[in-house]
């Protein structure tokens, strides 16, 4: 999902989510995560899992690069915004739209040629289990992408400061030797994308063959 603002005990409230949902017309840009459009670039086009799609800004991106792309979010109303944007922009047959909780659900093994994963912030415990179930998910030569919030004090005494984890945390939840590291530090974000944030920490591997 796009640059969290909710509270804390609104992180994993499925209710919660829903209700900020129907309460707007659109709850983010649309515009895709500017992280997502630099490391996908230069990547083929293939199978795409779109981890917390929110309402679709990223999945739309890659479906309109040629992606057959799979959108997981916990939040119906996100998912049929996403829906209706990809059928009204004739990308309908590229996109399909699942709901589900992040933290429980399983995706298909080796299915993806990219998980992309943009601003969960799971508690670590739940960091530490998603992110070998969504590296599985990838298939050989495949891509995971993990984009994350640098730690920020103000959000981590509302969040909780376990919910920020650095480049080198989510690597430690990888088998390395299954994977090529092509990127993993903090990188500073665009000019102009939710400013106040002035850096990412962001994880790019591909799996070897």
């Amino acid at each position: 999902m796009h640059d969290h603002q909710q509270p804390a005990n609104d992180l994993h409230d499925h209710a919660a989510w829903e209700e900020r949902y129907s309460a707007a017309a659109a709850l983010w840009s649309g515009r895709v995560n500017p992280t997502l459009a630099a490391q996908a670039a230069d990547l083929p086009p293939g199978r795409a899992l779109d981890v917390g799609c929110g309402e679709g800004g990223d999945t739309l991106w890659l479906a309109s690069r040629g992606w057959q792309v799979t959108g997981l979010d916990w939040s119906q109303t996100a998912l049929d915004r996403g829906a209706a944007q990809a059928s009204a922009a004739g990308l309908g047959d590229r996109t399909t739209w699942v709901q589900g909780d992040v933290a429980t659900w399983q995706p298909a093994a080796a299915a993806f040629d990219l998980v992309t994963a943009h601003f969960l912030h799971p508690e670590a415990a739940v960091r530490q289990v998603l992110v070998p179930r969504l590296a599985a998910a990838v298939a050989t030569g495949g891509t995971l992408l993990w984009v994350g919030h640098g730690y920020d004090e103000e959000r981590a005494a509302v969040w909780g400061a376990d919910r920020f984890a650095a480049a080198a945390d989510v690597l430690a939840d990888l088998d390395l030797q299954e994977w090529d590291v092509v990127l993993a530090g903090t990188q500073p974000r665009p000019a102009g994308e939710n400013g106040h944030h002035h850096a990412d920490e962001v994880v790019r591997v591909r799996r070897r063959g």
